[in-house]
């Protein structure tokens, strides 16, 4: 509930420990565990100032012989190391409009080529994030509705502290006598402009400047009135005086720190929850862990670079001091970019074009910053925090929500679409706690075997007209900067390499690839019938929903009908691929010709009642955020409730180094580490107990991100595959073949026992495991040219588009 404005200014005699107590609770209700900050570098581009604030250091008085502004080679080196340092945030800091005061500066403008200091700020704001990639952030004063809509092309976000709403401060022998851009109805009038322009912007009050209580509820209120109009507001800072040598309140008495305590809960509670609160610690000095008493979910910018030129007596806290604090009081610090999360994950209401790609190369599922340099398919190693499950912590560290969830998976209660957000917004101790459930239920459920198959693939061919934009592998006109060249491997040579497969011991055959124009539901059939003429007893994996779905239409048969045939030719069971997210509201994005959701669950669902099993897959971490995910595990657990014809569950990490999507500047760079952990972890407890079996894929994990899934809810390896080219063709570099020295070697070294299985979880033949162990290497595999394989493109292609949202 929204305080009134006379509730609002009640809490004025409220008791300190009161208000303490409610901000927190309210913060835990917003917020959870995470408190935010960003790693940042200070530019301070020029201290000239229009303005004569009483209490400022900043502003400087030109100096003989010294630059207005400061020049592009000082900003590049700045950001420069800030970027080598991992900060995503180039704080721009300057004074009002010094132009209008000082000769020098315009001077130095019309050098620049400049009309003012904004033009130059956009300038070298650009320049920053063209060289560095950090993110600018500029606090530029009071503007116009012009020069914000100018820098908001080349920053996400943007400051401007309305420090008071008491116009008395501004009258003769107030701090902002002769200060004319610091008057409230000036400073208001530029909040509500960037509201009305839709940048994310920060604001603030400063507490202890003369103002009162009262004065402080009321500028509050009026910041939660303007973002009630535009929703715009991202932050609000409540920042301590400090009295400084050399100004005009040098003397003036400080504010103590229950008085800023106070401000701080009283701006969590008269704020909406999603605006987040900050107070620097720096200006706490020693003291700063106390703030968090007071419900603030953010620390503000943090430098590793830079000094606070704004306050350069008080020196930032180590980010590894911050954190200890946080840690201690239960919390979890976690970085953030200029852009705050709600913004950064609506993209196209909130951000100029040209900067979305910018601000998705930085962020994880949640819009925050990526908290490791994880990367699926590439990164050999997982990262040493934020993804290695703590394993003392059980749902009792965990927050509420994510103990409430924990709670219904051990009652056996099904989870619903809030409880998974949550698991899937673990993080610090609800991560541990999620993860820990994971691994307790997979060993009550499948006990410390660890299972892999003994498999092929086969991608037949690499031609596709299906227009998918997270998919490297497929080779067409629409395809740009991909590799390879247009393939079709002949039948009678994925006859030959199934042979080859089966004397190295293979159980499995997997059969999959992109859908030529010139294929029909025929060739789906010859291939299944050569290959089981000559290899009876080979377990053939083949086709995903979107190739079935084809193969009917070009047939003009039901889907039941096609199957019955696919199934008389040999047909053994059908990989879930095709899935991605099965939620229409990302598929229309995603893959937006592809069959939908409620297509891909009838293709199975007709397979399950004709007797074929089926897996099932997620391919996560591109546009797709914790609510699609868990819109895709309920759909699963649903049809699975439905015909029990699912074998396993399969996360794909996102990989997108050679991704269309992802090359258009439209996708993240695939899940974070600890993303790609949760989804395994959450998996589980979504799933059981109607899917029993979790896989870690190791070509997006590799071997040791694998060994920590298995730890984390997963039970099952994958396969050998003997060949792969879809992981690869998207950049990965774990590698074509796993052979099973290595998976056994990997399962046991986490004190686990390996077991090799068929593609139903039943045990091979001996004969089978016997000639899988020390197998010889593969021949080279033929494949024709495209334009050598003689097919013809039908004069109308069929497609399943994705439907239009409500």
């Amino acid at each position: 509930m929204q305080l009134t404005p006379t509730e609002a200014r009640g809490l004025a005699s409220d008791p300190l420990p009161q208000v303490l107590a409610a901000a927190r609770e309210r913060r835990a209700r917003a917020s959870g565990l995470v408190v935010t900050y960003s790693p940042k570098v200070f530019i301070p581009l020029t201290q000239l100032c229009r303005d004569v604030c009483h209490y400022c250091t900043f502003a400087a008085a030109p100096r003989r012989g010294q630059r207005a502004y400061m020049d592009r080679e000082a900003i590049l080196s700045i950001a420069r190391a800030g970027a080598e340092s991992g900060c995503h945030e180039a704080l721009f800091t300057l004074g009002d409009k010094p132009e209008l005061r000082y000769k020098v500066a315009r001077e130095e403008l019309a050098e620049l080529g400049c009309a003012s200091t904004v033009e130059y700020l956009a300038r070298m704001a650009e320049l920053v994030l063209e060289e560095t990639g950090l993110l600018p952030h500029a606090n530029a004063g009071a503007l116009t509705a012009e020069e914000l809509a100018l820098l908001r092309r080349v920053c996400p976000s943007q400051g401007i502290m309305l420090e008071s709403s008491a116009a008395r401060l501004a009258w003769r022998g107030g701090p902002h006598f002769g200060s004319p851009d610091k008057r409230p109805t000036v400073r208001l009038a530029t909040i509500d402009a960037a509201g009305e322009l839709a940048i994310p912007l920060t604001t603030g009050i400063l507490v202890g400047i003369g103002e009162t209580r009262a004065e402080r509820i009321d500028a509050l209120l009026a910041i939660r009135s303007l973002h009630a109009r535009h929703g715009h507001i991202q932050e609000v800072l409540v920042q301590n005086f400090r009295a400084k040598s050399s100004t005009k309140m040098a003397g003036f008495p400080e504010p103590s720190l229950d008085e800023l305590l106070w401000t701080a809960a009283v701006a969590r509670l008269v704020l909406p929850p999603g605006v987040s609160i900050q107070v620097p610690p720096n200006l706490s000095y020693d003291e700063f862990p106390r703030l968090l008493d007071a419900g603030i979910d953010d620390w503000g910018g943090i430098s590793p670079v830079t000094i606070d030129h704004v306050n350069p007596e008080a020196g930032w806290p180590h980010v590894d001091r911050l954190r200890e604090a946080t840690r201690a009081a239960g919390l979890e610090l976690v970085p953030r970019l200029t852009v705050h999360p709600r913004y950064a994950r609506d993209p196209e209401r909130w951000l100029d074009k040209r900067l979305v790609p910018q601000v998705l190369r930085l962020t994880d599922a949640d819009g925050l910053a990526r908290s490791d340099g994880w990367i699926a398919g590439h990164s050999a190693s997982p990262p040493a925090a934020d993804g290695s499950p703590a394993p003392a912590a059980t749902r009792r560290d965990a927050t509420s929500p994510v103990r409430s969830a924990l709670d219904s998976v051990r009652r056996g209660d099904q989870l619903g679409e809030e409880e998974l957000c949550a698991l899937f917004g673990a993080r610090g101790s609800d991560l541990a706690a999620v993860v820990g459930a994971a691994d307790r239920l997979r060993r009550e459920v499948c006990g410390e075997e660890v299972t892999y198959v003994v498999t092929r693939n086969i991608n037949y061919t690499n031609v596709c007209y299906f227009r998918c934009g997270f998919c490297a592998f497929s080779k067409g006109k629409l395809a740009r900067n991909l590799r390879g060249q247009p393939y079709v491997v002949p039948v009678e040579e994925i006859v030959r390499r199934s042979r080859e497969a089966w004397e190295r011991g293979a159980v499995e055959l997997c059969l999959q690839g992109g859908i030529h124009p010139g294929f029909t539901g025929d060739f789906y059939l010859e291939v299944l019938e050569a290959v089981k003429s000559e290899l009876p007893e080979l377990h053939l994996h083949a086709f995903s929903a979107l190739e079935v779905w084809q193969g009917a239409q070009t047939l003009n048969l039901s889907l039941e009908e096609y199957q019955r045939r696919l199934l008389s030719a040999g047909l053994s069971s059908l990989p879930g691929t095709a899935a991605e997210i099965l939620d229409d509201e990302v598929r229309r994005v995603l893959c937006p010709d592809k069959i939908p959701t409620d297509v891909w669950l009838r293709v199975h669902d007709s397979a399950h009642r004709l007797g074929l099993k089926s897996t099932t897959t997620v391919m996560f971490g591109h546009i797709d955020g914790p609510r699609n995910w868990a819109r895709h595990l309920i759909a699963l657990r649903e049809q699975q409730k439905l015909t029990g014809g699912f074998t396993e569950f399969v996360p794909l990490p996102f990989v997108h180094m050679e991704a269309p999507l992802y090359l258009r500047g439209q996708a993240r760079r695939g899940p974070t580490f600890r993303e790609a952990i949760l989804m395994h972890a959450v998996g589980r407890l979504a799933l059981h107990p109607w899917i029993t079996n979790v896989q870690a894929s190791w070509t997006k994990l590799g071997v040791e991100g694998a060994q920590v899934a298995l730890r984390s809810g997963a039970n099952d390896f994958g396969g050998t595959l003997m060949n792969e080219s879809i992981s690869r063709a998207a950049g990965a570099r774990h590698g074509q073949e796993m052979p099973p020295e290595r998976i056994e070697a990997a399962v046991r070294s986490i004190g686990r026992r390996p077991r090799q299985r068929t593609t139903l979880y039943a045990t091979p033949d001996p004969e089978r495991v016997r000639l899988s162990h020390g197998a010889p290497p593969l021949r080279e595999p033929v494949q024709l040219r495209a334009e050598e394989a003689g097919l013809r493109r039908p004069a109308k292609l069929l497609r399943s588009a994705v439907p239009a949202g409500g």
